[in-house]
């Protein structure tokens, strides 16, 4: 961090020579700039990594370090986040939402470096999960320091880090329409001109960063060779269904085992995520790592570097062995996957949501072909599984059919892209309301991105609404002291409180309007017989939700404010609105 002295001076002069829309847009620039080097990075260090500990090692021997390799990264992992970082840096998207929704958009400095390094760690190893989460975090973190830099506003900085997030996509998969889509999707940005195009300006400046420094060698990236045929149109529309079921099982199966581990104690979690991801690599060594290199060979047709044939070679004699032997991978990737994100190990699930989704494509081209057939494209399926699984995981999904289309190169595939990925959609959707990235978040009630209307409220507190200008009484005046009372104030209700300031009721002008020029009655009637009892108060600390709640369940217009026992003061309803009003302006101005 620059020096205050620095940063002030930087402030005004900036304040002075830039408007803020352009001010944004050289902001988009730098943040794209900084995701795609974060992407470049994390590719090459993951590929070193990778290269370094496993160059001569056979997907298909017994090589027991090649086993031990993914709980050894777990271990480094634990380490580094305990002892370096102390903070908690899993679940990236997760925590972007999180950052956006309750923590007025503030991510961690460290986070522009720390998951980067621990997903190193974990993935570098062999730990089955993707390096995509950990890249978006340090995106946005990059977006969200750079906004509290130059001392931007909530809007301006969530913008910023969507720029991140926007460019960490773009820079790793060389594709910018898919990285500006999955911030509108997933972050819930607002689609205007003011969002789109620094969206737009990210990602272009990152994915050219990515290809300036790495030239086509992206994680992933494939040349279609198959046209797509009308006719097997209806196949793609039972793809789409089959893959939003997938998707149920992914979310629900992999938030359940990490649930579940969380209650073993660290060292019993590290010895269950050994035991069980040398079991799951020994029988399925493309399990190890995030499995790029082996989709690229699944969708070729190459679909024997799936399995060990060690381990399934007494399924070889039997008539469609080889389907046993895709489906287990199917349902076990997500396991590995929930495994090493439970013991620990730092990573996402946007890759093995594509995993999986390519799996599922080729699984199901080659039950039609084996059952009943037929000459279906392989890696034409392969494809456009990836899309159904994202769009059914992710629930985003026009960044499956875009992120499809620009990492083949084309838009050849678009037809079933779109078929595909809207059917995946709508089944999952069917079962889970909420995508894996924001479903624990909306279980705690931590999501907002996702709710306008909540975004807006949780700006809003109680305390910033209360009005103190009522006049109020005591418990023991006469209706003479009150009619005096009455004389001199502005409202027509009146809190009764004793000296200590101790809340007892309410007296309503409405209700003494019949008797108030009663002088005969001023000595004899007290405030005592006069006053109710409301039947709805608001604490101070309650959430702006809750307070809506409460004027729609007693419909009156002020309700009174009372902290244990002692009054406050009033929120009207009228204040409540027009507060309400004013911030979602100030969210939705272009």
């Amino acid at each position: 961090m620059l020096p205050k002295s620095i940063t002030g001076k930087l402030f005004v002069w900036r304040l002075r020579h830039i408007r803020q829309r352009q001010f944004v847009l050289i902001l988009s620039v730098l943040v794209g700039v900084g995701s795609g080097l974060v992407a470049v990075a994390m590719k090459n260090t993951l590929y070193y990594t990778n290269y370094f500990l496993t160059n001569g090692f056979s997907y298909h021997g017994i090589w027991y370090l090649y086993l031990a390799f993914p709980v050894i990264g777990i271990i480094l992992t634990l380490f580094f986040i305990k002892y370096v970082v102390k903070d908690n840096i899993s679940h990236g998207v997760s925590k972007v939402l999180y950052a956006i929704s309750k923590n007025n958009s503030q991510i961690r400095p460290h986070n522009a470096f720390s998951s980067l390094i621990a997903c190193t760690l974990t993935l570098g190893f062999g730990g089955s999960v993707g390096p995509e989460a950990p890249i978006v975090l340090s995106g946005s973190a990059i977006g969200s320091n750079l906004a509290r830099l130059f001392r931007l506003d909530y809007k301006t900085t969530t913008l910023l880090i969507g720029c991140g997030a926007a460019g960490a996509i773009a820079g790793t998969f060389e594709a910018p329409i898919a990285g500006a889509i999955f911030v509108l999707e997933i972050l819930m940005l607002d689609l205007t001109i003011t969002t789109i195009i620094p969206l737009l300006i990210a990602t272009v400046t990152a994915s050219l960063v990515s290809y300036l420094l790495m030239g086509n060698e992206v994680l992933f990236s494939f040349t279609l060779n198959s046209p797509f045929i009308l006719k097997h149109i209806p196949f793609f529309m039972l793809l789409g269904i089959f893959t939003g079921l997938v998707s149920v099982y992914f979310i629900r199966g992999s938030i359940a085992i990490e649930n579940l581990l969380k209650k073993v104690p660290v060292p019993g979690r590290v010895l269950i995520a050994g035991l069980s991801l040398a079991a799951m690599i020994f029988a399925y060594p493309s399990l190890f790592g995030e499995g790029y290199t082996v989709l690229k060979s699944v969708i070729h047709g190459q679909g024997e570097v799936i399995g060990n044939p060690m381990f399934f070679g007494s399924l070889k004699g039997f008539h469609g062995s080889f389907l046993i032997i895709i489906s287990g991978l199917i349902l076990l990737k997500v396991v590995a996957m929930a495994v090493t994100q439970g013991s620990g190990g730092i990573g996402g699930t946007f890759a093995p949501s594509i995993f999986v989704g390519a799996i599922c494509g080729f699984f199901f081209a080659s039950f039609l072909n084996t059952i009943f057939g037929f000459n279906i494209s392989l890696s034409n399926f392969s494809l456009v599984g990836m899309a159904g699984v994202m769009a059914g995981v992710m629930h985003a999904p026009l960044t499956a059919i875009f992120l499809i289309a620009e990492i083949t190169g084309g838009y050849q595939l678009l037809t079933p892209l779109i078929i595909v990925s809207a059917i995946a959609y709508l089944t999952s959707h069917i079962f889970e309301s909420h995508s894996i990235y924001a479903r624990q978040l909306a279980v705690r009630k931590e999501l907002i991105t996702h709710d306008k209307d909540k975004a807006v409220l949780s700006f809003m507190s109680p305390r910033q609404l209360v009005e103190t200008n009522f006049a109020s009484i005591s418990p023991d005046a006469t209706l003479g002291e009150l009619v005096k009372v009455v004389a001199k104030a502005s409202r027509n209700v009146f809190p009764v409180v004793d000296a200590e300031g101790r809340f007892y009721g309410i007296v309503m002008l409405d209700a003494i309007r019949q008797i108030m020029f009663d002088q005969s009655l001023y000595d004899v009637t007290f405030v005592n017989d006069l006053m109710f009892i409301p039947d709805y108060s608001i604490d101070p600390d309650d959430s702006m939700d809750n307070v809506i709640q409460l004027f729609q369940q007693s419909d009156r217009y002020n309700l009174p404010v009372v902290k244990d026992g002692k009054y406050l003061g009033f929120i009207s309803r009228a204040n409540v609105f027009s507060q309400y009003r004013e911030m979602l302006r100030k969210f939705s101005q272009v």
